[in-house]
């Protein structure tokens, strides 16, 4: 027997994870993400998916398995269904609750980016000024109508019991098995069983490993016994600074901005990293390391995620369990602020005292967070602080690598401001923590296939696997066909 597995997104890159895999004449995908990065590449690979409408509207797609709700895992799936696939989407209870308000936001930042660019190039263009790069509209993937229907297809799954994918018998077709990636709220890696003819194939897919100790979520799950692995790579090339230091950085930080009258710009993801750091700084609060000042969350996505987050406390590591036991909210007190309206969010760029604001997106690509870069990018006493990865070719990976200036819908804006970043609370694994997540299922394997880094990470981790595993290591490309038995 053999499956096919057939390379189609995060491949040498972090973002747009899928992947297209064939046995028995059954056909499943692994995540359907969107692909971050320069606005018209995004677009255009975004709206290429692994199947044509037609196969999808034929029906040859039999099942998605979602390993987590982040959007370029997830962020390709009212596509897929608006292109006409009504299958199953098979993913955790947590995964499925969180998609519903992140889906929908990502076709609302879609529309709402899409007509900013354009009202600005009409403005420019009556005055005769020529547009700036990157001002150049994209329109929507999908509506928010579509998002909203792709949430009918999601089935749940339990954690570490067998599923029969549709389409499948138990003699040809798939199985997969969900076991606690400790990535985000809800993220699995999935083992998926393709038999056929008698035989079976075990194929494990990583989706994105956490790390230990972080904080909120349960450690990951240790890797299951398979023939073959399909492993992220984000952070290959590199070790993390240890998840305790980052309470003391954080306020150190805070201190100095609070202390010369600056703003604090913090560009983080809307899922997980915002409820760690909102988290953490009650916990600095609390406890008398930092004094009271205004905090914003200006995200209406936070917040409805943040629900998210309340509702599923069986997701909860001891420690958060405990802390939330001991307050009333424990992702929300007197000094914070949760920002809903548009109005409210422009108010903040007016508003003349050191606060703190958090916002997404969390590689600057998209959202709010532009709007207050925009107005706080060239004040020397801000900081803009950066507490997740930051794909290749994003405004945040500019940011880190210090360039003089940038490009903020499409106009060029000297960086004045400080900017620093915080990688503890990365919600990927490192080189270390990877190899040793893989360690259990590494005496069975036959092949490791590296996606979901760049070709410098990806290229490390290789070396590091084959000298401590002896395994052979494939590091895919955009569109490559693997056979594998």
């Amino acid at each position: 027997m053999g499956i096919r597995l057939h390379f189609w997104g995060a491949d040498q890159t972090v973002t747009g994870s899928s992947h297209h895999i064939e046995t028995a004449g059954q056909n499943i995908l692994l995540d359907c993400g969107l692909f971050q990065g320069r606005r018209q590449d995004a677009a255009d690979i975004n709206s290429h998916l692994a199947l044509t409408p037609e196969q999808l509207a034929g029906g040859m797609l039999n099942a998605v398995v979602l390993s987590h709700a982040h959007i370029d895992h997830s962020g390709d799936l009212p596509l897929l269904s608006k292109q006409g696939y009504r299958g199953p989407i098979y993913t955790t209870p947590a995964t499925i609750d969180l998609c519903a308000p992140m889906l929908k936001d990502a076709a609302h930042i879609q529309e709402s980016d899409a007509e900013f660019i354009d009202k600005r190039r009409g403005r420019r263009k009556a005055i005769g000024v020529p547009p700036g790069p990157g001002a150049i509209p994209v329109p929507p993937l999908y509506s928010q109508q579509d998002a909203e229907q792709v949430n009918q297809l999601f089935k749940p799954v339990k954690l570490h019991e067998p599923q029969l994918l549709a389409g499948s018998t138990k003699d040809a077709g798939f199985t997969m098995t969900s076991s606690n990636a400790g990535h985000m709220l809800g993220s699995t890696c999935v083992l998926i069983e393709a038999v056929e003819k008698g035989q079976t194939v075990r194929l494990l897919f990583s989706g994105d490993v956490g790390r230990k100790n972080l904080p909120i979520i349960k450690d990951p799950d240790p890797a299951p016994a398979a023939d073959y692995l399909i492993m992220e790579s984000t952070y290959g090339d590199r070790l993390h600074s240890p998840v305790g230091d980052v309470k003391q950085k954080l306020a150190t930080l805070i201190k100095a901005v609070l202390a010369r009258g600056g703003h604090i710009i913090v560009p983080a993801f809307a899922v997980e990293r915002t409820q760690q750091l909102i988290l953490l700084l009650h916990e600095l609060i609390d406890s008398k390391q930092l004094q009271e000042f205004p905090i914003f969350v200006d995200s209406p996505l936070a917040v409805a995620v943040t629900d998210v987050f309340k509702k599923h406390t069986e997701e909860w590591d001891a420690d958060a369990c405990a802390f939330y036991n001991k307050h009333e909210d424990a992702f929300g007190w007197n000094r914070l602020r949760y920002i809903q309206t548009v109005q409210e969010s422009k108010a903040l760029n007016g508003l003349h005292m050191p606060f703190l604001v958090i916002s997404a997106s969390g590689m600057l690509e998209a959202g709010r967070i532009l709007h207050h870069l925009k107005n706080g990018i060239e004040d020397p006493r801000n900081l803009i602080l950066i507490t997740g990865y930051q794909a290749e070719n994003t405004l945040g990976s500019k940011l880190i690598a210090k360039l003089p200036e940038v490009n903020i819908f499409g106009e060029p804006m000297r960086v004045r401001a400080q900017v620093e970043s915080i990688d503890a609370l990365s919600g990927h694994a490192d080189q270390q923590e990877l190899l040793d997540w893989m360690a259990p299922t590494a005496p069975g394997l036959k092949k490791v296939f590296l996606v979901h880094g760049e070709p410098v990470a990806q290229q490390a981790l290789k070396a590091k696997i084959e000298e401590r595993y002896k395994l052979e290591v494939v590091i895919p490309k955009r569109g490559d066909r693997v056979e594998i038995s």
